[in-house]
């Protein structure tokens, strides 16, 4: 595992420290301007961390959700609002998370590259724009967050290899585990397989032979294992459900690498990722200047096995395998190094390209989460016409085929539940997987996502209504207010004793003012 010395050749320019820590500063630049950072299912998590610290002195919150702790692998964002909220406020507490997640994850990346390679390779930056991925816009947060301390852990623990302090990481990996896989399994999950495939990599140095080599990797590991025995008791419950399928869909493995910098602009997306995707190529061809680490290729290759052989579905969690994409990228990327003499003219080309591409990757992705922001605000309008503690029943419109920019709206009504303690349709309810229930049983089919998403026509294999039918079917002595965001067209019969309050161009909030239900032909 061939690690240069920083003092077998001056650092240069893009090595510089103060250069590092302005990188990870500006990683946090398109998060600066939102009020609520808009990826898709923030609001909707927001809702429920606006639940699980208020209910216990709310009578309203207790009609509609109940609330449990358990300890489970998904509580990243969950337990840190906790303190935080209480200080910032629970929005402003969301927001400095979401940023902290984006910069500790740069600085994962950037300490990987500096542990395995002993300098900062001017490569690594191409691989920085990948902080901003597409299961980040998802609004996947816990997982990010889980993400971003995986690379952190994995850096110390090739450091403390390094430094020949097995024993005290065999100690201190205890706890780290644990607190990531309590952030978020997947997280863990990760810092498993790259710590393993690095210490096997390792072990092969020291000359152990393959077999020996990977069981004394195994043995290593054995620090990271005891989240195996939290996860034993999380998912035995017999309460517990999620289901786990849909392996090896190939098409949707392709389409999730080729989204995986997926934000606004399609082209402009899909050029920077084959950008990427260049790079990746001179690592291999250009074989007499470059290399790949054998440490974070293995790792690479790890990580892309594990993302061939997951599913889509995993414990009820959606987009399981889509989620290791972008970090399958980066591992590899960050893996490109100089065979040696790491300065010249080759040098400086590549860290004024990688610094220029992620400056461009980082003032585009602030303009496009700028867009979305004044989107939300022009929708959130509807809420200052809400009383406290409604009951609100949330239509959003969505299209059988999501656009390459997605609207972002899925879980908009969720601020209502957020800023005035309303009743909204959109959480999700999975025993084992969250720790809120929506309880609403005059609500019917309308209390849980995805109630709240609409369509203009039936979508084959999808469980969304269209709007006529949920406006037809919403029991109207259950709510109070409806509020539709960016609907499809319906028919406005079906609006008959609904008192429009405010409207955004197709967006409306309405008043029930007649509780008898639309007859249905």
């Amino acid at each position: 595992m061939t690690r240069v010395s920083p003092e077998a050749e001056a650092r240069h320019w893009w090595e510089h420290p103060w250069l590092l820590v302005a990188i990870v500063l500006a990683s946090a630049m398109p998060l600066l301007w939102p009020n609520i950072p808009p990826l898709v299912d923030l609001p909707g998590h927001m809702g429920r961390y606006h639940v699980q610290l208020e209910i216990a002195r709310s009578p309203v919150l207790q009609q509609f959700y109940d609330f449990k702790w358990a300890l489970i692998g998904n509580l990243g964002v969950d337990l840190l609002v906790v303190p935080l909220a209480k200080v910032l406020g629970l929005e402003p507490a969301v927001k400095l998370i979401v940023i902290l997640t984006a910069m500790i994850t740069t600085a994962g990346m950037l300490w990987v590259a500096s542990e395995v390679h002993g300098r900062i390779p001017p490569t690594v930056y191409f691989a920085l724009p990948l902080v901003f991925n597409y299961p980040l816009m998802f609004g996947f947060i816990n997982f990010a967050l889980s993400m971003g301390l995986a690379l952190l852990a994995f850096a110390f623990w090739l450091r403390l290899a390094r430094q020949g302090r097995l024993k005290l990481r065999a100690a201190l990996f205890v706890p780290i585990s644990v607190l990531i896989w309590v952030a978020h399994t997947f997280g863990w999950g990760t810092l498993g397989v790259m710590a393993f495939s690095a210490e096997f990599i390792r072990q092969l140095d020291l000359r152990r032979g393959f077999f020996r080599g990977g069981f004394n990797a195994g043995v290593q590991c054995i620090a990271l294992c005891p989240p195996v025995l939290l996860m034993l008791a999380w998912r035995s419950g017999d309460h517990v459900t999620g289901y786990t399928g849909q392996w090896f869909l190939w098409r949707q493995k392709l389409n999730w690498v080729l989204m995986a910098l997926r934000d606004r602009w399609e082209l402009f997306d899909k050029a920077s990722l084959a950008v990427i995707g260049l790079v990746l190529l001179l690592g291999l061809l250009w074989w007499r200047r470059l290399e790949y680490s054998r440490n974070l290729a293995a790792s690479a290759l790890f990580l892309a096995l594990v993302y061939i052989c997951l599913p889509r579905i995993v414990f009820g969690s959606n987009y399981a395998d889509m989620r290791l994409a972008p970090f399958v990228i980066a591992v590899a990327v960050i893996a490109i190094r100089f065979r040696r003499n790491w300065g010249g003219k080759t040098g400086t080309i590549l860290a004024i390209a990688g610094l220029g591409f992620f400056a461009v990757r980082t003032a585009g992705t602030t303009a496009s989460l700028y867009l979305y922001d004044k989107a939300y605000d022009a929708e959130l309008a509807a809420i200052d016409h809400i009383p406290e503690n409604a009951r609100v029943v949330s239509f959003v419109g969505v299209n059988c085929r999501k656009s390459w920019a997605m609207t972002r709206l899925e879980h908009l009504p969720a601020v209502a539940l957020v800023r005035k303690s309303a009743f909204s349709n959109d959480q999700w309810s999975m025993e084992g997987a969250q720790l809120l229930t929506a309880h609403y049983p005059d609500g019917g089919w309308f209390t849980r996502d995805p109630s709240q998403q609409v369509l203009g026509r039936l979508c084959r294999g999808e469980k969304w209504w269209t709007l006529n039918q949920a406006l037809e079917r919403f029991p109207r002595k259950a709510f109070d207010y409806v509020w539709l965001i960016q609907p499809p067209a319906y028919d406005p019969s079906l609006t008959k004793g609904l008192e429009p309050l405010w409207r955004n161009g197709r967006s409306v909030l309405y008043r029930v003012v007649d509780r008898t239900q639309p007859r249905i032909p």
